[in-house]
């Protein structure tokens, strides 16, 4: 299959078309033979709905998918959700959103309460994302952390995870942020796109509206560094004005590492 920004260069496309392409991975002007696609566009469609498919229907496997290497220097545990097996994940989500018993009791074992900030790491709808994403950006998301002086709880991984898993994870560790880095449903552009959703001292009675998003983490969309610097921007904000979600915007301007946010402190 020919490699698609090969074939951008190739043919012969206006400027414009060559301008408006290159913005994007969406198949936009593609051609057509006749009245359908080219069977070039229907390979690479068929491609992509394969690798869709595989991201959502994947199973995690920490040691395959982050490493030993990654395991070993963050000292990542795994727990699961209520949902016992990928089925149950995706036809009820609503036991992607609490933790099992054991779950609750591992963290609280394991995990400090009362930190700044507490990162996680949930499968989501994309293992394929995780792989890709986390291993590079974990460690620039505790570096520039660290710039601030800020508190960081004890990382862990989430199986069969919903976003909704914010709010228990507040109610458990009582973290003045949480910062879930989670897959995000695939599409026909990409399987490796990642999600960060934060919240301000998450509780049960909160919902979207209390969430953050900073969303498209991939090589084609925002790079970990980039991430890393609004993830914490942003969570340097919650911690400023003591809320999160809808009450708050993200200032895209303030987005060199180690800018004039504040650190954390004791309220």
């Amino acid at each position: 299959m020919v490699d698609r920004d090969q074939a951008l260069a190739s043919e012969d496309w206006s400027a414009l078309v060559r301008r408006m392409r290159a913005q994007t991975p969406a198949r936009l002007l593609a051609g057509r033979s006749g009245g359908a696609y080219r069977t070039e566009t229907q390979m690479e469609l068929r491609a992509a709905h394969a690798c869709a498919r595989d991201a959502v229907r994947s199973e995690l496997d920490p040691q395959r998918d982050l490493g030993g290497a990654f395991l070993e220097q963050w000292k990542t545990f795994e727990v699961s959700t209520q949902a016992t097996s990928k089925d149950d994940y995706l036809l009820r989500p609503d036991l992607g959103r609490r933790f099992s018993v054991r779950a609750r009791s591992r963290i609280s074992q394991c995990c400090p309460a009362g930190q700044d900030l507490q990162v996680v790491i949930g499968d989501g709808l994309s293992v394929a994302a995780v792989a890709a994403q986390v291993p590079a950006l974990v460690p620039l998301l505790f570096e520039e952390a660290g710039r601030r002086g800020w508190s960081c709880g004890q990382i862990f991984l989430v199986r069969h995870c919903r976003v909704g898993i914010l709010n228990e994870i507040g109610e458990l560790l009582q973290p003045r942020v949480v910062v879930l880095l989670i897959g995000e449903r695939p599409g026909l552009a990409t399987a490796e796109s990642l999600s960060a959703y934060l919240a301000y001292q998450p509780r049960s009675s909160h919902t979207d509206a209390n969430r953050n998003l900073i969303s498209n983490i991939h090589s084609r969309g925002v790079l970990p560094r980039q991430a890393a610097t609004r993830i914490v921007n942003l969570a340097a904000r919650m911690i400023e004005q003591r809320t999160s979600g809808c009450d708050l915007r993200e200032e895209l301007s303030a987005l060199r590492p180690g800018g004039n946010l504040p650190a954390a402190s004791s309220d």
